[in-house]
């Protein structure tokens, strides 16, 4: 029987998503092509982000290069390249699991609905929605938002969680999307929100970059406690093995609490900024848990 074009191209297609779910092998791609793929997030401060041009840095940027050192290591070539590759929250998904990716450490929500097309890894922060805005505005919680213009980012946990807080409370909110934090960010800057709502840690990050810090105040009740985890490509047990040692083995030497204090008890790039935030008991928890539950 002879297939039409449209039949032959659908199931080609079929053919090449079968492949991807079920022969996931990313230590051999690597090995195979000499390099692995690093992706970092543009404003996800302080865990990616860039402290200048072509320069991501932070506390997920710091665990991304450990994993590479170990990729190195198992796979005995010390030579491997690593390329750098920025994404959003619109594009981190798709890039990972077609390939472009090969780990994604940033500001990512381990959650169910995700870990149906990715596979996490260790969970290594947690936080929670709540409001950016300028002091002057106002605004101390949701309520005062009926009826205005809040940010978020498109493709993120926390424009969900914000939507139906809105839709449960009958505040007639408009929600208005950034392309990435920098941009909501913007937003409100310019005054074409009242608001942005976000991860608190990002959002103090964020504040503590802008030129005026001491005009901005995170408020409002934290909504959804989450965790932050590591992404990999879904039926890899190999690689995630390797990810979880990595992260697990410094949780459990204590490579991890210095990390930690690097990047939220000390002053960090590239304004000398010091979040001066402990250790969360979740978060500590988790050290010795060394959980992967993902939020609902």
């Amino acid at each position: 029987m002879k297939l039409s074009a449209v039949t032959a191209a659908a199931l080609v297609v079929a053919g090449v998503l079968a492949s991807t779910v079920t022969s996931a092998d990313t230590l051999k791609k690597i090995a195979d092509n000499g390099k692995i793929t690093l992706a970092y997030r543009e404003s996800s401060v302080p865990f990616s982000y860039l402290a200048g041009p072509g320069n991501p840095v932070g506390m997920s940027v710091d665990i991304s290069n450990a994993v590479v050192d170990a990729v190195k290591k198992r796979l005995n070539n010390p030579a491997i390249k690593v390329e750098l590759q920025a994404v959003t929250s619109q594009n981190r998904i798709p890039l990972l699991t077609n390939g472009t990716v090969d780990l994604e450490c940033g500001s990512t929500t381990n959650n169910t609905a995700r870990g149906k097309d990715v596979q996490f890894a260790i969970n290594y922060f947690y936080t929670g929605t709540r409001l950016l805005t300028k002091k002057e505005s106002g605004v101390k919680n949701y309520a005062d938002l009926a009826k205005k213009k809040v940010a978020s980012t498109s493709g993120t946990t926390n424009a969900q969680v914000i939507r139906k807080y809105n839709r449960d409370n009958n505040l007639d909110m408009d929600i208005v999307l950034g392309k990435d934090h920098e941009d909501s960010l913007l937003l409100v800057d310019t005054g074409r929100a009242e608001a942005f709502a976000m991860d608190d840690i990002l959002l103090f990050g964020l504040m503590g970059n802008t030129r005026n810090p001491a005009d901005w105040v995170v408020v409002g009740d934290s909504l959804q406690v989450e965790p932050y985890a590591c992404m990999l490509r879904k039926d890899d047990p190999q690689f995630q093995a390797l990810v979880n040692g990595v992260i697990g083995g410094m949780m459990k030497s204590g490579e991890f609490d210095k990390l930690y204090t690097k990047w939220f008890m000390s002053s960090v790039p590239p304004r000398g900024q010091n979040l001066s935030l402990p250790m969360s008991k979740e978060l500590r928890d988790n050290l010795v848990a060394q959980s992967d539950k993902p939020a609902l």
